[in-house]
């Protein structure tokens, strides 16, 4: 069959590209979502977490199964269910129908980018992969910098359903480019570890449940305890049958190469460091500064816009600066500007925005353009497939916990400063006690509000926004704390690789590989 390299990579990225926007931009429609379908925190934020969970859970099996039967066909297998998902989502007219229908949106979204970076893949080598695999990284980046900002346009002025209704209509319109991209598989794959699936899958879900419930029921009731105890179980139990597979889909061997683990370590820090703000701070600034959905979507920008450019940038600084150096720069940027953000307050501007959210979003920028094709090129490229899925198993893992987990902190710590506090107040609240830290994380201010006499509602908003300010700002130091002590843990698993790399190649093998096109990421 013929290949048609421009439209392939055209397709990937644009594809790729709505992976993170759908993330992003159902997390600015979180605050309309909710109070047009009555929704609950628990049920509202499994929007966003049952996405992250399938999108994590699936990657795996779908690496494996796009080895098996095809990469384009199982590209096309993700496309359309994306798309048809997404369409669902945007018809919804209860709470559990959306989740329902994100949940299969994850398990889709795994399919497009394991099957679409086996493609790429299979498509180009050399310096021609490099290329591609960068401007993959870029789209990513674009579905980060652009979410936000469109979605908030879009919650404006049609509503949140359009921020889907969108994803399906570009999603569906890519099956026309499916013809003129390549067939290709792995001759040697014989199937799906289904064992090594189920018991992932089922531990991730686990672990995802018990950081939701954690504040609703208590971190140390049965029922918590119960579900953690369970993840890890089911984690050694994957773990087990994954080294008992001739061809594991998760090649626990790679984990003794420390080059491979700084790798996937990396996005495991920007989960925290980045992509969190991404879930946590549209809320904010809808509730505590009073936003319209366009406004946070526009100041967002601010924090995703270097994610455009600094992909492509990072590939031109790694001719002149180590790759090693480059990660440990991001991952400082990141945490510079975490711990610079927890500055933030109510009525904050843009100005007291532009400088941390620069930082963060150059560091961030600088480690996408260096991680994707390092992972691929790991491994032959007839496993590229098995390559991709696990790294983007990793990141995607790392993001469903990290935004379960602290989103569950940052409720549990505006229930302590808020519901706790309600009483000395004495501002006369009227409405139920028990959901109102739920609202106030979710960026409901509105809602308390009104069961207070109007006279003292502002004071009330005064009190509420201080409280959930005082939240946000512990977990930032917590994500500033993660990505800083990353940063040496890396530079120093990247620099000893590199030297027993260094010290094993002999003459006549430095003679051989003169001239030949070095892998992305490759250490200097």
């Amino acid at each position: 069959m013929k290949s048609y390299p421009r439209t392939t990579l055209a397709a990937v990225c644009i594809a790729g590209g709505l992976l993170p926007a759908s993330l992003t931009g159902a997390s600015v429609a979180l605050p309309k979502i909710a109070t047009d379908l009555g929704a609950g925190l628990g049920p509202l934020q499994w929007v966003v977490n049952g996405y992250n969970l399938t999108f994590a859970s699936f990657m795996l099996a779908c690496g494996a199964i796009a080895d098996l039967v095809g990469r384009r066909r199982m590209l096309g297998i993700g496309i359309t269910l994306f798309g048809l998902c997404s369409l669902v989502s945007g018809l919804s007219g209860n709470i559990h129908l959306l989740d329902g229908a994100r949940l299969l949106a994850g398990a889709a979204a795994a399919a497009v980018l394991t099957a679409g970076s086996a493609v790429l893949a299979t498509t180009f080598s050399g310096p021609a992969q490099a290329k591609a695999f960068g401007i993959l990284g870029s789209s990513f980046g674009v579905g980060l910098a652009l979410g936000p900002s469109t979605s908030g346009l879009l919650v404006s002025s049609f509503g949140w359903r359009s921020v889907f209704l969108l994803h399906a209509a570009i999603d569906l319109a890519l099956l026309l480019a499916l013809p003129r991209i390549a067939e290709s598989r792995d001759p040697g794959a014989r199937g799906v570890d289904w064992g090594g699936t189920v018991t992932f899958t089922t531990s991730l879900a686990l672990v995802t449940l018990a950081m939701v419930e954690g504040p609703q029921q208590g971190w140390t009731s049965p029922v918590v305890l119960g579900l953690l105890a369970g993840f890890v179980l089911l984690l050694a139990l994957f773990v087990l049958v994954e080294l008992r597979q001739e061809r594991p889909m998760f090649d626990m061997t790679l984990f003794t190469q420390g080059r491979f683990v700084a790798i996937c370590l990396v996005p495991v820090a920007l989960a925290f460091g980045f992509v969190c703000l991404l879930v946590f701070l549209p809320s904010y600034f809808i509730g505590a500064n009073r936003f319209t959905s366009s406004e946070a979507g526009a100041v967002m920008l601010l924090l995703t816009a270097p994610v455009l450019v600094f992909p492509i940038i990072a590939g031109r600084l790694a001719q002149r600066i180590s790759v090693r150096t480059l990660l440990a720069v991001s991952l400082l940027l990141v945490a510079g500007g975490s711990a610079w953000l927890t500055t933030i307050h109510p009525g904050i501007g843009v100005a007291g925005l532009i400088g941390p959210f620069l930082i963060i979003g150059t560091g961030v920028g600088i480690s996408f353009g260096l991680l994707d094709g390092a992972a691929i090129g790991s491994v032959p490229p007839e496993r590229a497939g098995m390559a991709a899925g696990m790294f983007n198993t990793m990141r995607l893992a790392s993001e469903a916990i990290a935004i379960a987990g602290l989103g569950s902190v940052l409720v549990s710590l505006v229930s302590s400063d808020v519901s706790e506090n309600l009483d000395s107040y004495g501002s006369g609240f009227t409405g139920n006690p028990d959901g109102l830290a739920a609202k106030v994380a979710q960026g409901d201010l509105a809602d308390p509000e009104s069961g207070v006499a109007a006279a003292g509602r502002e004071a009330f908003h005064t009190f509420l926004a201080d409280g959930y300010t005082d939240a946000l700002r512990t977990v930032l130091w917590i994500l500033a704390g993660v990505a800083a002590l990353s940063a040496p843990l890396i530079a120093v698993m990247l620099r000893d690789r590199q030297a027993a790399g260094s010290a094993a190649v002999t003459a006549p093998e430095a003679e051989e590989a003169e001239g030949a096109p070095e892998p992305v990421g490759a250490g200097r």
